[in-house]
C-alpha cells in the first residue's frame, strides 16, 4: 500500500460526499492498494475528520501511475 499526501488551496471548493463543499488550506490524501485500488480522502489542514471524493470506485491499471494521478488530481481540485 502506498500513500501520498498533498496542501493545496480551494479558493472555490472541493464536493465531498459527506458534508458538501469545503474550501480552504485543504490536504488530499490517496492511497493505492497492491491490486491498484485507489481512495481519496481530503479534509481541512490540522483537522481529524477525513472526507470522500464522490464517485465510483478508482482503480489503476500500472501502479506506477498513483503518483501522476495524484499530482493531477491535486492541481485540478486546487484550480477548484
Amino acid at each position: 500500500m502506498e500513500k501520498k499526501s498533498s496542501i493545496f488551496t480551494a479558493t472555490h471548493g472541493v464536493m465531498t460526499a459527506e458534508v458538501g463543499v469545503i474550501s480552504g488550506e485543504l490536504e488530499l490524501r490517496s492511497t493505492c492498494d497492491d491490486d491498484g485500488t485507489l481512495t481519496l480522502a481530503i479534509t481541512y489542514v490540522g483537522a481529524e475528520e477525513w472526507y470522500t471524493l464522490p464517485g465510483d470506485d478508482y482503480h489503476l491499471h500500472d501502479l506506477r501511475d498513483h503518483e501522476v494521478v495524484h499530482r493531477l488530481l491535486t492541481a485540478v481540485l486546487e484550480r477548484s
